[in-house]
């Protein structure tokens, strides 16, 4: 009975009501990912109101960077989210238990390596961002302290991945509320009563990512399920890291060259000053909010991809893709109604600033009419390298997305220096991606076999 419990925490994808399991999957990752960006805010809340507008407008200055890191290795999980999933569809245990354990460990050894690469750029990077130089200190301080936490954060994406291949976005929604609740309470102890401004908000930071880490190790380790976690089998299996990077390399190239593009236009903000990049700050802030429930049906759309091309049903791999395409367009539509007209007030819970929220809230509204295709951009690539391509779609947004920002930012807004000038560059950009990703889409999805395997058997 004890093993039936845990295995019901899988999804089986390849069967049932697609729209149903779409649902299904994407609900945990949405509450995942949302309270994952309150407590990110939380942090950003704390540090505005006890630590002034500097000490906001250094945790802004820092987000890019992070950003970089992050999403380096976010972007190879995919790869191990393909194959895993791919292995669960076909029932391939072997390969399954030999995909696990080679992630793993790679995560592990990733990172340890961004840790000694993050404390020697964190100075470096930040100046050569136009970094503002009365917050310069305060953001070196909390990037270097951040950076402790690569090996954690690494580690929980990667199982995270492996989790949300084989169907299961429960548990790291369980896990990630405790975390969370421990980073706002450690925030509040921390800044608020020892006064330890942005330090002590990248001790708290450290201190839930690796309690979250540890957490879903333990989720793995003690699963009796077909992708258990044995400590003493990981190693790099023949095959299965080239084959995690085939996939994850072109995706971690994209999402890391998006960030790189992003930290143009982030040195350009700078030069505007603490105040403007203290409402883009909060704005950011806010567009991850919007983003964030839309880029989780990206996880759905790779995870039926694999899964369903692993048992050779190819039917159910156009049909899901579809249903995600027309959900988030339909659901980046009315978000960004929503905070058009309330984006004054957003602004105003992250900073008092009258001239902050007005730059804020005009940049949030700016980007608001364009929720739908900025969902679409990412869901549509991720369907792609379910399907097993994954170096196309990344050339497509490296061009598209950061070659169209480098000519907007050193061609347009030198001729028209205005911070709603700036800011146009993302919603151009997803516009002109999601067309070409949509190209690209119609060609791949032609290639796949037009009947499903079982339908063949017959």
């Amino acid at each position: 009975m004890n093993n039936s419990k845990r295995k019901s925490y899988e999804l089986d994808l390849t069967k049932g009501s697609i729209f149903k399991e779409i649902i299904l999957f994407t609900i945990p990752v949405i509450l995942t990912n949302v309270l994952q960006l309150v407590f990110n805010t939380a942090d950003i809340v704390v540090v505005g109101r006890f630590s002034g507008a500097d000490a906001l407008a250094a945790v802004g200055a820092t987000t890019t960077l992070t950003s970089l890191m992050v999403n380096l290795f976010i972007g190879v999980s995919v790869g191990a989210n393909v194959l895993v999933a791919r292995a669960f569809g076909a029932g391939d245990k072997r390969a399954l238990h030999d995909t696990i354990h080679t992630a793993v460990l790679a995560a592990i050894i990733g990172g340890i390596l961004m840790i000694i690469l993050g404390e020697i750029t964190a100075r470096p990077a930040l100046e050569l961002l136009d970094t503002p130089p009365e917050i310069i200190s305060q953001a070196v301080l909390y990037l270097r302290i951040y950076y402790i936490c690569m090996p954690f954060l690494f580690m929980y994406n990667f199982e995270t991945a492996i989790l949300r291949a084989v169907g299961d976005t429960r548990r790291p929604l369980y896990i990630l509320v405790l975390a969370g609740a421990l980073n706002v309470v450690l925030n509040l102890i921390l800044v608020v009563i020892f006064h330890l401004g942005i330090a002590g908000v990248a001790i708290a930071t450290v201190f839930s990512q690796g309690v979250s880490m540890v957490l879903v190790s333990l989720c793995l380790m003690r699963d009796e399920g077909t992708h258990r976690l044995i400590w003493k089998d990981l190693k790099i299996y023949p095959g299965k890291l080239p084959a995690i990077l085939k996939v994850g390399i072109p995706a971690a190239v994209q999402t890391t060259t998006m960030t790189l593009s992003t930290l143009l236009v982030q040195s350009s903000v700078n030069s505007f000053g603490t105040t403007v990049l203290a409402g883009h700050t909060a704005s950011s802030n806010i567009d991850a909010y919007m983003y964030t429930p839309l880029y989780a049906f990206s996880h759905a759309a790779i995870s039926f991809a694999g899964q369903n091309i692993g048992a050779s049903k190819y039917s159910r791999v156009r049909k899901a893709n579809l249903e995600c395409f027309g959900i988030v367009i339909v659901l980046g539509t009315l978000m960004g109604s929503l905070v058009y007209g309330i984006a004054p007030q957003l602004i105003g819970i992250y900073t008092t600033d009258a001239v902050a929220i007005a730059y804020g809230a005009a940049r949030t509204r700016q980007n608001g009419f364009f929720y739908g295709i900025c969902g679409l951009m990412e869901v549509i690539p991720q369907s792609v390298r379910g399907m097993g391509s994954s170096l196309i779609p990344s050339v497509i947004a490296i061009v598209c997305i950061c070659l169209l920002r480098i000519f907007w930012i050193f061609v347009i807004f030198p001729l028209y220096p205005d911070y709603v000038i700036l800011n146009l560059s993302f919603p151009i950009a997803w516009i002109v991606t999601s067309i070409v990703q949509g190209i690209y889409y119609v060609h791949v999805v032609r290639r796949l076999p037009k009947r499903d395997a079982e339908i063949e058997k017959q």
